[in-house]
């Protein structure tokens, strides 16, 4: 029987840290990425997986503490299923690799050459590591280079993109038609990818894929328009190939939310809105929203949206500004500025202040006066 269930993940990047949590928030995020391990585990189980392949990045770089390190390995070696990790650009296989007598258990395996390793009788794996941190070439095509077509279900595992930014191949890029050449003639059934870690299909075949981190890393940037980050991560793949057939399915693992949100307001209304979107995420320990906001309020309603979001923002892993995005101009209606109870140096100063109201000291130093004049 050739037939054969596995799960495809990628970039688990373990210990990576994010400059933007707090240190209570930062703990809570390195816990979840190795949840998400044990969240592999259990997928494999209920599908009836024979094995987990990570292609590339398991950690976040090759430095990283002996405390991380081993219960990395701990979560690694408690999985129900073996593993076969890949190198990749975070953690190459050099001389302080952190693959370097991981191999500590039968069920953890590190495909650390070009060869084609044997899983059971009809599955074979072949792996294209880094072996340092920027390629010299495609690695997939030497991994494929020496083999030919067989009758053993074949699965490829490399790290890296079919494309560039730039839109001209690199000198480390995918051959994409090669690939699919290779899987038409039976060389290979299916290539498994990691470094994009959205969800991505790639080709005609059915058969390449990004899996995507199992859980998120960086921002899905939803305003209109805009492209990049990560909009779909959080999943891994469960595959099931057979020679000439391949099934596919995403499944959601991951439990952390990094959106990158931006607010067009004109009216009291824009502030219900942005405080109620808000308050609808529904794990906000495990959310981090970064922020902008564009248009003009008067000065009860900037009053509202700021303490408005300085009262949920604790509650959050973060929710903070995007300083360079930011665009709130704070206008006052005539009836706000003629019921402010106000003479003197009192109205002086807000006047001054009123004309540098863009920035944010003003508009919490206008928010402070507004707010004490209608105490008084």
């Amino acid at each position: 029987m050739s037939a054969v269930t596995f799960i495809h993940t990628s970039d688990l990047q373990l210990g990576m840290t994010r400059k933007f949590l707090s240190a209570e928030a930062q703990s809570r995020f390195d816990d979840a990425r190795l949840a998400a391990v044990a969240a592999l585990g259990r997928l494999a189980t209920s599908r009836g997986a024979e094995f987990i392949v990570v292609a590339g990045d398991v950690f976040e770089h090759n430095s990283l503490e002996k405390q991380t390190r081993g219960r990395a390995l701990e979560a690694l070696k408690a999985l129900p299923v073996p593993v076969y990790l890949l190198p990749g650009n975070h953690d190459p296989l050099v001389a302080d690799s952190m693959f370097m007598d991981t191999q500590v258990v039968d069920s953890v395996h590190v495909l650390d050459s070009f060869e084609p390793v044997t899983v059971r009788e009809g599955v074979e794996i072949v792996g294209a590591p880094l072996t340092a941190k920027f390629a010299s070439e495609d690695l997939v095509a030497k991994a494929l280079r020496p083999l030919g077509p067989t009758e053993a279900v074949r699965i490829a595992v490399g790290h890296g993109q079919v494309e560039t930014r730039m839109g001209e191949p690199a000198v480390d890029t995918i051959d994409l038609t090669n690939v699919e050449a290779k899987l038409a003639d039976a060389t290979i059934d299916y290539l498994a990818l990691g470094d994009t870690h959205s969800t991505r299909q790639l080709g005609a075949s059915g058969k390449v894929w990004f899996s995507g981190s199992p859980e998120t890393t960086d921002f899905h940037d939803r305003r209109l328009g805009a492209a990049g980050n990560e909009t779909d991560s959080g999943n891994a793949l469960v595959v099931t190939l057979d020679k000439g057939q391949v099934e596919v399915e995403k499944v959601h693992v991951g439990t952390w939310v990094f959106d990158a949100l931006h607010w067009e307001v004109t009216e009291d209304a824009d502030v219900d809105r942005i405080l109620e979107q808000l308050q609808a995420y529904p794990d906000k320990a495990r959310t981090v929203v970064k922020y902008s906001i564009d248009g003009t309020l008067g000065l009860a309603a900037t009053q509202r949206l700021e303490q408005g979001i300085a009262d949920v923002e604790p509650v959050f892993a973060a929710l903070y500004e995007r300083d360079r995005l930011m665009n709130l101009h704070l206008e006052p209606s005539e009836e706000e500025l003629a019921d402010l109870p106000l003479s003197g140096f009192a109205r002086a100063t807000l006047d001054e202040l009123l004309s540098t109201a863009d920035s944010q000291p003003s508009r919490d130093a206008i928010n402070l006066l507004f707010r004490l004049s209608k105490e008084d």
